[in-house]
């Protein structure tokens, strides 16, 4: 099932395509400002979306268990990504963060399991917790100079994350940040880091 939204809209509703199995293609109108909180969340049919060029915050939720979705194109003027965005999001292999986006929210990315690269943008200052957590064939990351922690169970479970450079303005390093990464080699620690918590 496809859906085009008409150009009069302006807005989607909070959990609006919430749950929408068979739903496989959204055609959104250019003028949309605002996607509420997990409006596509459980969409398992969903394969590609571009969001228009007027939203400035990918919200809670908004992709959680779109399982076959593979491609997203950000728009350039992007500042967040909030908390479980894509959650689950098993086919995506990669994508793309705008330049301006300065926060990545908890779980994030969390069980993206076949994601294999992302580049942070410079401009990011926080990282939340859980963030790339399970996502299995990530192999390196590299953190951007305005980070200053490392939340916990950011990298839980990155099986195949072999590389980590961390800049010099991170001073903690959470619980279970690295835990359970199996195939890490290199770690770059910068000499301004005051705690490292458990595990």
């Amino acid at each position: 099932m496809s859906i085009k939204i008409p150009d009069s809209v302006t807005s989607i509703g909070e959990f609006a395509f919430y749950g929408c199995k068979v739903l496989a293609a959204i055609e959104l109108p250019a003028d949309v400002t605002t996607i509420g909180k997990s409006a596509f969340y459980g969409c398992k049919e969903l394969a590609t979306m571009e969001i228009p060029s007027k939203v400035s915050s990918i919200s809670s939720g908004l992709f959680g268990e779109c399982v076959k979705l593979v491609s997203v194109k950000l728009p350039d003027d992007l500042t967040n990504i909030d908390t479980l965005a894509f959650f689950a999001c098993e086919s995506l292999t990669s994508i793309e963060i705008p330049d301006d986006v300065t926060n990545i929210g908890s779980s994030a990315f969390c069980g993206c399991k076949i994601l294999k690269s992302i580049e942070i943008p410079d401009k990011v200052t926080s990282i939340g917790s859980l963030a790339f957590s399970t996502c299995e064939s990530l192999t390196s990351v590299e953190i951007p100079g305005g980070v200053t922690s490392i939340e916990s169970y950011v990298f839980y479970g990155c099986k195949s994350l072999e590389s980590v450079d961390i800049p010099d303005s991170v001073i903690l390093i959470g619980s279970y940040a690295f835990s359970d990464c199996i195939s890490l080699k290199n770690v770059k620690l910068p000499f301004g880091v005051e705690k490292i918590e458990q595990y």
